[in-house]
Parts: C-alpha cells; sequence; structure tokens
C-alpha cells in the first residue's frame, strides 16, 4: 500500500489519465481508459445471491471506515477439499477490531454441497480462531493425505491440523509456528527436495493497537499512516523436519540477508527449471525478493539481479497480488503484479529463468491500470478459447479517496482482461459481468472449478463486507483438469506442489503451474485447469514432477477432471 513517495511525474500522468476518463463518459466511480473490448461471447459471470451460495458472513476488518493500517488488508480465503470429497471447500480468514484484535467474529469453514450451494461447518470441524486472521496458505504438512491449514496473523500465526473425520486440531505450538508478529501472507512448498512441505511467512510491519501512530498527509488529504515511518518486519523460513515440526531457518538459509520489508504477498515455484523452488515475495513500496534456491537449504537473492524487485523505471511499487503464467509462452513462469493507484500493474516476463523483463505496456495492462488500487489477481482461460485472461480486484485503502482529490475513488469495480492476440483487452460489457461496473472495496479472491462443471469460478472477498461467489456461466470450447497426486506415504507433498503441466496439442503447447501462494493472502485451486478449442478431443499430458521426474499421458479425452498418480514410486502399505 504505497501511501507516499510518487513522483511529480507520476503525479501530472494520474491527473491526465483521470481526465481521460471522465471525457470518455465513464462514471467517475468506475475509471476506465478508452481501451476496451466487449469480450468473447462465451465469457460470462452470475454473481450469486448470499441465500442462493449459502455465504452470508460480512468479513470484518477493524473500523467503518477504516482509519489505521491495519484495518485495511482484509482476510484471506482459502480453497480446500477438507474432507476429501472431490470438491472444493472454503475457508475465510477473518478479521477483528482494534478494541480487541484476539477476539473477532471468527474465521470460518464452508463445506461445498455442489452445485455453488455452501454450508457453515465451522463449530462442526473444531475450528475456534477468533485472532485477527489474514493469510490462508493449504497444505498437507505432516503427510497424512489430508489438506491442513496454515493461518498468519496480527499475532501469533495458526497451524491447523486436518486430522481427519471432519475435524482440524489447532497444533501450533507442537509444530513450532507461533511466531507472534504481524504476518500477512503465507505458502507451503518443498525446499529440499525431501518430499515433505517446508513453510515461507511474509511479516509486514510494526503495529501496536494500544499506541497506534499519528494520521498521515497524502496529496493534501487526512490518512492513516503508513507503511513509510514505520518499522518493517522480516519474514521466515521453515523448515519440514518430518515429525510435524517445523524449524526456523530464516538466518542459515540466506533469507535474512535481505533487509526488512514490508512484505504482502509470496509464490513458491521453480523459476529457472533447475528442479528445485524458488521464492519471489511481493514487498509494499520496498524492492521484491526472489530467493534462488541454491540447493542443501540454501538461498540466494537476486530480485534487483534478476530485474525483478522494481519496474523498468526502476520504481519500488506496492506489490499485493501476484498471478503465475506463461504469457509469452516460452516455457517460464512469468510474474504479473497488482500495485497501488496513480501507478501501474506490472507484467515481468521471465526470458530465460534467470531474467526479467517489464513488458506491460506490450501486453496492454499499464496505463488502463493507473486510476486502480489492485489487489489479488488471477490468469484463467474462463472462456475456454485456449488462452488465459486476467482478473484483477480493486478497492482503495483511504476512505477519502476520490475521482476529485487523487483520481482514484474508494470503492472500484473488479478488471476482467481477454487475452487477445499478442494482447489483453479490457473487457466491459456488463452483459459479460454485472460486476464490471459495480464498485466495491475488495481484498481477496480464490479460484477454482467449484460447481465441477469445467469452467473456473471465482469467490471475492469485500473489506468490512459480504462473501461474493461468481459463476461462470462460460458457454461453449472444451476443458481439461488435471491433479496430482503422489502415492508415497510419507509424502507430504501429496497434491504435487511445485509440479508443471504440459496440454498439447495440434502443435499447440499450453502450461501450467501448480504452487501455493499468489493472489492475496489466498489459496486457490491446486489444480491445473485448460481451456481446450471446441474441435479439440483428445490431447497428450506432459508432467514434470518438483524433482524434475517426467511422466506422459497419451490420448487423454477433454472434459474429464483427470487424477494423474506419480508412476514411480510404489503405491502405499
Amino acid at each position: 500500500m504505497k501511501c507516499m513517495g510518487c513522483s511529480v511525474w507520476q503525479v501530472i500522468l494520474a491527473a491526465a489519465v483521470g481526465m481521460l476518463a471522465r471525457c470518455g463518459g465513464d462514471d467517475p466511480a468506475t475509471p476506465s481508459s478508452g481501451q476496451t473490448s466487449s469480450g468473447p461471447p462465451a465469457m460470462r459471470f452470475s454473481t450469486l445471491t448470499a441465500a442462493e451460495s449459502g455465504i452470508d458472513m460480512v468479513m470484518t476488518c477493524g473500523g467503518r471506515p477504516s482509519a489505521q493500517i491495519l484495518e485495511v488488508n482484509g482476510g484471506g480465503l482459502g480453497l480446500i477439499d477438507y474432507d476429501r470429497d472431490g470438491d472444493l471447500d472454503l475457508f475465510v480468514a477473518n478479521g477483528a477490531t482494534l478494541d480487541d484484535p484476539e477476539n473477532g467474529p471468527g474465521c470460518r469453514l464452508y463445506e461445498n454441497l455442489g452445485g455453488l450451494r455452501f454450508r457453515d461447518v465451522t463449530d462442526a470441524v473444531g475450528i475456534t480462531l477468533r485472532r485477527w486472521a489474514m493469510g490462508v496458505a493449504v497444505g498437507d504438512y505432516d503427510g497424512d493425505g489430508w489438506d491442513d491449514l496454515f493461518i498468519a496473523c496480527y499475532g501469533p500465526n495458526v497451524l491447523l491440523r486436518n486430522v481427519g473425520g471432519g475435524r482440524f486440531v489447532d497444533v501450533t505450538d507442537v509444530a513450532g509456528v507461533g511466531d507472534p508478529r504481524w504476518g500477512t501472507s503465507c505458502a507451503f512448498g518443498d525446499i529440499d527436495g525431501d518430499d515433505d512441505l517446508d513453510l515461507y511467512v511474509v511479516n509486514y510491519l510494526d503495529f501496536d493497537v494500544a499506541n497506534p501512530p499519528p494520521q498521515s498527509q497524502f496529496r493534501g488529504l487526512q490518512v492513516m499512516a503508513g507503511p513509510h515511518g514505520l518499522s518493517a518486519q522480516n519474514d521466515v523460513l521453515y523448515e519440514n523436519l518430518g515429525d510435524g515440526t517445523f524449524r526456523d531457518i530464516t538466518q542459515t538459509s540466506g533469507c535474512l540477508r535481505a533487509q526488512p520489508a514490508y512484505g504482502l504477498g509470496v509464490v513458491f515455484i521453480d523459476f529457472d527449471a533447475d528442479g528445485r523452488q524458488d521464492i519471489f515475495v511481493g514487498n509494499d513500496s520496498m524492492p521484491n525478493f526472489l530467493f534462488r534456491n541454491l540447493g542443501t537449504g540454501r538461498f540466494e537473492e537476486v530480485g534487483g539481479f534478476s530485474g525483478i524487485a522494481a519496474n523498468a523505471d526502476g520504481g519500488e511499487q506496492a506489490t499485493m497480488g501476484i498471478g503465475i503464467a506463461d504469457v509469452d509462452g516460452n516455457g517460464f513462469p512469468d510474474v504479473f503484479t497488482t500495485n497501488f493507484s496513480s501507478d501501474t500493474n506490472t507484467l515481468h516476463l521471465n526470458l530465460d529463468g534467470t531474467f526479467f523483463d517489464d513488458r506491460t505496456m506490450q501486453f496492454g495492462l499499464g496505463m488502463i491500470s493507473r486510476p486502480f488500487l489492485g489487489w489479488s489477481c488471477g490468469f484463467y482461460d474462463f472462456d475456454l478459447d485456449g488462452d488465459e485472461d486476467l482478473l484483477i480486484v480493486n478497492g482503495h485503502v483511504y476512505p477519502q479517496a476520490s475521482m476529485e482529490a487523487i483520481n482514484s475513488p474508494y470503492r472500484q469495480p473488479p478488471l476482467l482482461f481477454a487475452r487477445v492476440g499478442h494482447r489483453f483487452a479490457r473487457v466491459t460489457d456488463p452483459s459479460v459481468a454485472t460486476f464490471l461496473r459495480e464498485p466495491y472495496r475488495d481484498r481477496p479472491a480464490v479460484f477454482g472449478d467449484l460447481d465441477q462443471d469445467g469452467d473456473i469460478d471465482v469467490i471475492v472477498g469485500e473489506l468490512n463486507g459480504p462473501i461474493r461467489v461468481l459463476r461462470n456461466d462460460c458457454a461453449g470450447g472444451n476443458w481439461l483438469i488435471v491433479e496430482l497426486r503422489d502415492p508415497r506415504a510419507s509424502a507430504g507433498n501429496h497434491r504435487g506442489l511445485g509440479s508443471s503441466v504440459e496440454v498439447i496439442h495440434d502443435a499447440v503447447t499450453q502450461r501450467r503451474w501448480i504452487y501455493s501462494g499468489g493472489g492475496f493472502q489466498s489459496s486457490s485451486a491446486q489444480y491445473a485447469h485448460f481451456g481446450l478449442p471446441g474441435g479439440v478431443s483428445t490431447v497428450t499430458v506432459e508432467i514434470t514432477w518438483p524433482d524434475g521426474y517426467h511422466q506422459r499421458r497419451e490420448s487423454v479425452f477433454v472434459k474429464q477432471h483427470l487424477v494423474v498418480q506419480r508412476d514411480d514410486a510404489p503405491p502405499p502399505p
């Protein structure tokens, strides 16, 4: 949340964009540029009512309006098949208030009943977490076949072990992961190739609810203070010891050599295709980190060297959301980040696994984003036409924000982009989705096929607002979902986090990564989804597991949720 420090040129450009938006006839509450597209006819979303979805909670995050920086992030969301019935359930990391940060309304778990209908099972499963919760990571840390939940909090973080039978147990103290600082995001990944899940926790800054900082000035507005002027924190990297406990290896791994930072996001992924999971960390108003995995539990911070620490102008941005895709088709994961208003979101192309280049403008994602303050984002093939589109949810941090004051309103609509050739085109037609013209204070979003019809649905959380379920009503196209299973009994990484999946048809290759992290403080479906042209009936599937093992399936029929088991390991006894 980059509160101060914009250059004069940024201010001038922001004003110009605001004038263009108003001259274009747009409602000031819904900023837009002239670069729009009606979108492909197949792309359609419906917003379900709370009565239709069964999710009737309002997310809590401090006062209304927000007055302190602790109150502006909102909580996270996590998709988890907690009962192993084959569909995705929803965990909501709920917040609290400055008056009582340890006793908010509580986190919630919603069971997916099918047909995008959910029911609250929080009490039944034994979840009693009422602390100010933020980030969510999903993974089977203990290798028992049941996905667990790690929650980053303001105050001690929490690890909830899924013991099966529809029950969770708080094992934070036993596992040794109750860091008392302000954690924002978190992610699981296997950093040392031992088939269990290690853990990275992103920390933000020092904040004392009993002694909050005085307000600050932003372009003539009296606003909350921070992050500048407040003390940044170091993150934490935990090694999974395989016995239900973790060890803090931040210092020995080399991660502590990075400066303390205002951290907001993290992704585990193998950026250079060397068979080792690297770590990308999105920081607020400071350089982003890229920790290159050197093996044997050691990392080297190469954000500045690789070009991903800042944008093309050398600007240190306010990175909130993180999206991963192979945008240019060269086989390496590219990184998209959402940022503060009067700045642009940023697309860094991964050129060769070592160097990144800011190509935001080339793909049409730059100036159009300047009036918006972006949070969660995701690349998914929403219209099943064979390429990935992009959805970004938005909302300002300053209740005082307006187009007249800072060229950016407090409430903002999501941005939906369709991939059109070598660029992305903004979709504005309200018949595609009514939310394209409706302003919100959105923060987290998660993506997955929630109704098992083959297309990607979305759940969005709003700051001090309701949870919204966006049903994808895509009309046409084929699809394939590939879910991985490692049958080795001791493998905590039974979903193959860190793997890449390729689908090949008619000399066309699509590529996805199965990873933890990204979005904003949230965890989406941990499988690979592919849209395919209508004439495609069979494809070839190639999988590269985290340790580099390759697996190939020929003549795979489309329109199925394919579960692939690793074939070089004996089944569990």
